[in-house]
């Protein structure tokens, strides 16, 4: 294969909440790939049709009103599976893979974790030492390999607008920044972050704080990350903040990256 190949993430805060949003994106952008989060339906009622009316295949996995994740890609998705098959707990709702025009894609939504003392904390903490083992059983660091998603961690100060205020959250903590480096030690390069080291660059703005937006208080908890061999290939990375200024927008905006192959 050669050419250009973009792949996007966005959680979307909703599918059918947010389809014209979504699909007006798709065919202004025209990614390869656009993997979403927190779709929040089941299986049976995902509103596949809108996707494939633009051109898209689209795979999913869901359940009622809360997590959810899916892919839309141009080209039809080949080994399609769903769930972090390491562990008791297989979320087929937080995971969800293929194989697109030659790339290996993980889309996937973390647990968010809640609070320090609920138990959902360290499902957290294991949910990446699990994934981690993921990677280690199905693909090797000289894959051609994108993991994507909301993965609510904020991997540095420069990725939250408080750092000192903000220290000690579920998604900014270091405990939770361990852990996801862990993960990065099995061999990916943060693709955004080696096209912007620049700071204050941010993919989530709280519907619940104020001018958000305009007062610049965001956080990047939403990540592209590839394999070495092909984030050597990577040409760009940005963020888009026009989804996120829509009337009714998602609270996450879009990040994408292009490769050329």
């Amino acid at each position: 294969m050669a050419g250009r190949f973009v792949i996007a993430t966005w959680n979307v805060n909703s599918i059918r909440s947010r389809i014209d949003i979504v699909t007006g994106w798709l065919k202004k952008n025209s990614p390869d790939v656009l993997c979403m989060q927190e779709t929040k339906v089941t299986d049976d009622k995902f509103p596949a049709a809108p996707f494939n009316d633009i051109g898209y295949h689209v795979v999913f996995s869901g359940e009622k009103s809360y997590n959810g994740v899916a892919i839309a890609s141009r080209e039809k998705p080949e080994n399609v599976a769903s769930g972090l098959d390491v562990g008791k707990e297989l979320d087929a709702a937080r995971l969800i893979r293929a194989k697109i025009a030659g790339i290996e894609i993980v889309n996937t939504y973390v647990p968010q974790g809640r609070d320090v003392d609920s138990p959902m904390f360290p499902y957290k903490l294991k949910w990446f030492s699990r994934l981690r083992e993921f990677f280690a059983n199905h693909y090797t660091p000289k894959s051609k390999l994108v993991w994507v998603g909301d993965l609510n961690v904020a991997p540095t100060p420069d990725d939250v607008y408080d750092p000192k205020g903000l220290l000690g959250h579920v998604c900014f903590r270091p405990d939770v920044t361990a852990a996801f480096e862990k993960v990065l030690e099995w061999g990916f390069v943060d693709v955004f972050r080696k096209h912007h080291p620049e700071a204050r660059q941010y993919t989530f703005f709280d519907y619940r704080v104020k001018d958000a937006i305009s007062r610049k208080m965001g956080w990047r908890v939403d990540h592209i990350l590839a394999t070495k061999p092909l984030a050597g290939k990577s040409v760009r990375a940005d963020i888009d903040m026009s989804p996120r200024l829509l009337p009714k927008a998602s609270d996450h905006t879009v990040m994408l990256a292009e490769f050329a192959l």
